[in-house]
């Protein structure tokens, strides 16, 4: 267990002088001054700094290694883009400055905005909302404000597939809506006629994520379409997925009224640790009149100004969203260009096809044939014959310094292993990702006991997970 930086802290010691103020001193109201002084180490600026860098070594991210968490999309973050959002037209604003101060900023907005509206198909779009599940339930809000508007009351059913994402029925359900599950085929994709006997003059919308979390391209998206449009519901698209087909196919063109996008995935901006990251909600001109907060447009006299829109939803969150997430999306999509954000989309579908050829004769991959950016291998098998589960594979991949691929999900595959390794990786990574997975393959089988006791190389190796989701422990 590390230490922490109260356990270095010895009285006297200082990390810095602090020069006396010029100013005379004001008085503070008894009532805001604290009854007792504050709990601070007292440190040297070396024990300090030493004690931060080194427990830094011990996160894990896409600059550390290979990062294969199907689903999220875990890509390399350009530091050309991290240079951008540092630029100070960008940096040293603040969201209440009249606009015509920061006429350059609104100008990348409404850039943003227009390229990401290029890429999926949509009418308009708002950049405000603050991550992937923040944008399902900005998406869905819209819908609900376009059925009630149109006196479509009665249209409470919301139609989600068993392989979706958890956060969509969630973010259906915070929505008001009643939420209809869908199995999906053998192989994957949405059951035709099963969604034909659930749709009905109730029916909201579908939420559908194209490639979905099998990593299957629904080849019948637009017979799916034309069923939801029928019986008067609207298409949502999860942009979970969005790295593979981006600059390919358009989500508007397959007939989604409503998407959102990750830009913390899809367009590399940081991902993880807690945020901050971005989910713009994009839609077709029927939902523009509901966007949330402020949107960019130009006035009479070419000057961008804020606007909001006529029958708006309200705000989703402070402000304009995160800026600099945005800025960060702006430079990556401006770095590749049109061929590039195709070539990004098509490298990562071809990473994901040749880890899975590489791994397939060694691991169940339940759904065959050709996948998208991802594929999900079932460890069901593997577990009747030695007794080792996806998680005991998982947690040996740290101790062979890869980061675990997503456990567990889908749901409708037991003992799920799924990844992702997006385009950024080369074939040199792959190969070494292939040869530990089949390593700890043979492991299985000769050595489980060292699988079992994984990882060994970590400060925290294995807690009592079922007592940390019960009874978690949130401060020391």
């Amino acid at each position: 267990m590390s230490e922490l930086i109260f356990d270095k802290s010895r009285s006297g010691r200082r990390c810095t002088a602090i020069p006396k103020c010029g100013l005379d001193e004001a008085a503070i109201p008894p009532e805001f001054k604290r009854s007792e002084k504050a709990s601070l180490p007292e440190v040297a600026e070396v024990d300090l700094t030493r004690h931060y860098v080194n427990l830094s070594r011990k996160a894990y991210g896409v600059d550390n290694g290979f990062y294969p968490l199907g689903s999220c999309t875990m890509k390399y973050n350009p530091k050309v883009d991290e240079d951008a959002a540092e630029l100070r037209g960008f940096n040293d604003i603040h969201p209440l400055q009249p606009s015509y101060t920061v006429q350059g900023a609104l100008y990348a907005m409404d850039t943003l905005t227009k390229y990401l509206c290029e890429i999926t198909g949509m009418d308009a779009l708002t950049l405000q909302p603050a991550a992937g599940a923040h944008g399902e339930f900005t998406a869905l809000s819209l819908i609900k404000a376009y059925l009630l508007d149109h006196g479509e009351t009665k249209r409470d059913k919301l139609i989600v597939p068993d392989s979706a994402h958890g956060t969509n029925p969630a973010s259906a359900a915070m929505c008001g809506f009643t939420v209809i599950n869908v199995p999906s085929t053998p192989e994957g994709l949405v059951d035709i006629e099963l969604l034909k006997n659930a749709v009905g003059d109730d029916t909201a919308a579908l939420m559908l994520t194209n490639p979905n979390t099998a990593g299957k391209f629904d080849i019948n998206i637009k017979e799916i379409a034309d069923i939801i449009h029928g019986a008067g519901g609207l298409l949502y698209y999860d942009g979970a997925n969005l790295n593979a087909v981006m600059g390919i196919v358009r989500p508007g063109d397959m007939g989604f009224d409503a998407v959102h996008l990750n830009l913390h995935k899809t367009f590399a901006t940081p991902h993880g640790g807690g945020g901050p990251g971005s989910g713009p909600v994009g839609c077709k001109s029927i939902l523009a009149p509901y966007l949330p907060g402020y949107t960019v447009k130009k006035d009479a006299d070419g000057k961008f100004v804020f606007d909001r829109a006529e029958k708006t939803i309200g705000m989703m969150r402070s402000f304009y969203g995160n800026f600099l997430v945005c800025i960060k999306a702006l430079s990556y999509i401006m770095t590749l260009g049109a061929e590039g954000i195709r070539e990004a989309a098509e490298n990562a579908v071809l990473n994901a096809n040749y880890l899975m050829e590489k791994l397939k004769d060694t691991y169940d991959v339940p759904f065959k044939g050709t996948c998208m950016h991802e594929f999900v291998m079932c460890l069901e098998g593997l577990k009747k014959e030695t007794g080792i589960t996806a998680s005991d594979v998982a947690k040996e991949l740290i101790d062979m310094g890869i980061h675990p691929p997503t456990m567990y999900f889908p749901l409708i595959v037991h003992e799920a292993l799924m990844l992702e390794p997006t385009e950024t990786e080369s074939r040199e990574t792959l190969d070494n990702a292939v040869e530990a997975l089949k390593k700890i393959y043979v492991m299985a089988h000769e050595t489980p006991d060292i699988l079992k006791a994984a990882p060994k190389t970590t400060p925290i190796g294995r807690p009592d997970e079922t007592t940390a989701v019960r009874h978690p422990v949130l401060r020391a």
